[in-house]
């Protein structure tokens, strides 16, 4: 068994000790963390992280400490301020490891499948809420074999504390390559436009760009007013994956599945998309098999309709509240220079949103659906709507919280956040998988991914009254990166642009 060490700390020219004095304790939240605490968006991050070793608690605990309590936000009470209509505040506090860190001790004898056991343990954190007289994280520590991990760890935060970019960045900071213990993981790295320059091109070169200006303010403008009608009265179309009012409130069943990163790049390169284009693309296929399948069902039960036919309903409208950083376009660091030591991660949540049109139809050609995706992907970057959705959230917050709360007309939320490019250990514990996701969404199903060395985890959370078989989707979803991959192949566009 591999021997777990305590965390030895990059070195910075920055004081730790300023990260104490930070001037946001005693500040508000913000109004996109006091979005997180709305009765139909209590959001919780949690974070599944499976280990190729059994988990040292000791070790553990010794490390939070010049840690995640180095960071004010998990230090701080969530207080209402009287003074101020009861707005909530950040208060310091002193904090008890004891109070935040739980080690179960499961009766090995009478758990008959440890996957189902780890699976159920999840499921019951997302039917309780964390007791606002603590900071409001914990971290479970469950030393029990699985098919994936020799045991796995849990981080539960509320998502006021911070956004997945933030809390990812918390995490690679506390850990280290398994190739070389001293040095921090690499993210892959962000592609950034190059500037046009202004001492060639004349009047072609110039009016690209106004017209490029021109087309992000157009494009702006019919998002802000759809987004407005949706908000108002356009809802997404009753499907088996749509839940009701209230689902916020309702447990969830997480599970997740792995699948290689290798396929997804030959099918993003082939495409000359992007991982995220690939994604939604198999996700737009994955959910029209799921929601085809459903309605066969359905059909059957009226005298109709067959799996291998076309059960679909004509125009389905299926959208995804799509989350979005915003720190490349607000001017902060980026995600891999704020790694560099603890003192240099910044909680918080700059993140907006988009709402994203899937496409749910059978098609003859897989690659239509990652085609579609690509499309629209590039359509929603020529936008400021993420930007707008951020900002909505101070502005709005005078004219009732229906302007200001996350849409429940969508079907789903959304998410892709990058991670380490190589295998990486955590608290000296090697780990095989990260599988982050939230419960408290105003919706019935989330579809989370995250990369981790050769490997894409899809993780979704769900409500089981809506979706009671989510282990069948994340088949679909594999089934469909099959085809989509096969589909490449069969082609001839490996190495290829379509």
């Amino acid at each position: 068994m591999r021997r777990t060490r305590a965390l030895k700390p990059i070195q910075t020219t920055k004081n730790v000790e300023n990260i104490l004095s930070c001037t946001e304790v005693g500040q508000p939240l913000s109004p996109m963390a006091r979005k997180f605490h709305e009765p139909e968006s209590n959001v919780y991050i949690i974070i599944v992280i499976g280990f190729q070793t059994q988990i040292n608690p000791e070790v553990v605990k010794a490390n939070l400490v010049d840690t995640f309590l180095k960071q004010p936000r998990f230090s701080c009470l969530q207080v209402a301020d009287e003074k101020n209509g009861g707005q909530l505040k950040w208060v310091r506090t002193e904090v008890d490891l004891d109070n935040h860190v739980k080690v179960p001790s499961p009766d090995l004898n009478q758990v008959e499948s440890a996957d189902m056991y780890v699976e159920d343990y999840v499921s019951n954190l997302s039917r309780t809420k964390i007791s606002m007289s603590i900071p409001m994280w914990d971290l479970h520590l469950l030393n029990i074999r699985t098919s994936k991990a020799e045991s796995v760890g849990i981080l539960r935060v509320h998502h006021s504390i911070g956004d997945g970019v933030s809390l990812m960045s918390l995490f690679l900071s506390c850990s280290r390559k398994v190739s070389d213990p001293d040095a921090l993981p690499t993210l892959p790295a962000s592609k950034k436009q190059k500037p046009c320059s202004t001492s060639s091109g004349g009047f072609l070169q110039h009016f690209i760009r106004l017209f490029s200006v021109l087309l992000i303010y157009w494009n702006t403008l019919v998002d802000v007013v759809m987004f407005l009608i949706t908000i108002l009265f356009l809802d997404d179309t009753k499907t088996p994956l749509k839940g009701p009012s209230g689902v916020g409130s309702t447990p969830r069943r997480i599970v997740h599945r792995i699948v290689s990163l290798d396929d997804v790049k030959l099918v993003k390169n082939a495409m000359n998309a992007t991982i995220n284009d690939v994604m939604v693309g198999v996700t737009q296929a994955a959910l029209s098999r799921y929601l085809n399948r459903k309605y066969a069902g359905k059909n059957k039960k009226g005298g109709g309709g067959a799996a291998g036919n076309n059960n679909l309903p004509k125009n389905i409208r299926l959208r995804a509240t799509s989350f979005v950083n915003l720190r490349p376009y607000l001017g902060n660091e980026d995600t891999a220079e704020t790694m560099r030591s603890i003192s240099d991660v910044k909680l918080g949540n700059l993140i907006g949103y988009v709402l994203f049109p899937f496409t749910i139809a059978l098609r003859e050609d897989a690659l239509d659906y990652v085609r579609s995706a690509k499309a629209t992907g590039k359509r929603k970057k020529a936008t400021l709507e993420a930007i707008y959705t951020y900002f909505m959230a101070k502005t709005f917050k005078f004219f009732g919280t229906k302007w200001g709360s996350f849409p429940t007309q969508t079907t789903l939320w959304f998410s892709n956040v990058p991670g380490p490019q190589e295998e990486i250990t955590c608290f000296g514990h090697q780990v095989a998988y990260v599988a982050p996701t939230c419960y408290g969404q105003p919706n019935a199903l989330m579809i989370h991914v995250v990369s981790y060395a050769n490997k894409i985890n899809i993780i979704l959370s769900v409500d089981e009254g809506i979706v009671p078989d989510p282990h069948q989707l994340c088949d679909d979803l594999e089934e469909s990166l099959r085809l989509i991959k096969d589909a490449v192949i069969y082609k001839g566009l490996v190495d290829c642009n379509v």
